[in-house]
């Protein structure tokens, strides 16, 4: 089960509506324990192709993002992009794509800008897809006890 907080899951959302009609991006950093994920932090990255259906993050502030989780006892958890006006699914370019089978690849649907929709997914090496859960929590100490 991935748990993210409210206000990271607010972020995202701002930050993907701030890039309509282009797709947004960005990383989650974070532990794991066990099966679940804990989200910690979340990175908001520039979508250096402005595309309304691609995405390339930025390579520096990727960088900058990954040295900050490792300065803070976090690793890569996640990461995020907006679909502007398809469904929350991996396209077969965000399959083909995935590189890291240890992650959780979310995407979040703007196609009803009033009613987003995120959803999140593992792709394994055969680049099979299984929906993860997402919970939503509106309190740090909730993740803390589960950690």
């Amino acid at each position: 089960m991935l748990y993210i907080l409210e206000k990271d899951y607010s972020k995202i959302i701002k930050h993907c509506m701030e890039w309509l009609p282009y797709e947004a991006c960005g990383l989650a950093g974070g532990i794991k324990h066990g099966d679940d994920i804990f989200i910690q932090k979340i990175y908001l990255l520039t979508n250096t192709e402005a595309s309304t259906n691609h995405f390339t993050m930025d390579i520096k502030e990727q960088l900058a993002a990954v040295k900050d989780m490792r300065k803070n006892g976090m690793q890569m958890v996640g990461n995020f992009h907006s679909h502007p006006s398809a469904p929350a699914l991996l396209s077969e370019e965000d399959k083909r794509l995935a590189y890291n089978f240890n992650t959780s690849y979310m995407v979040l649907s703007l196609m009803d800008a009033s009613l987003p929709v995120l959803k999140s997914y593992k792709i394994d090496k055969e680049k099979s897809i299984t929906e993860e859960i997402i919970n939503i929590v509106n309190n740090q100490d909730y993740i803390n006890k589960r950690i």
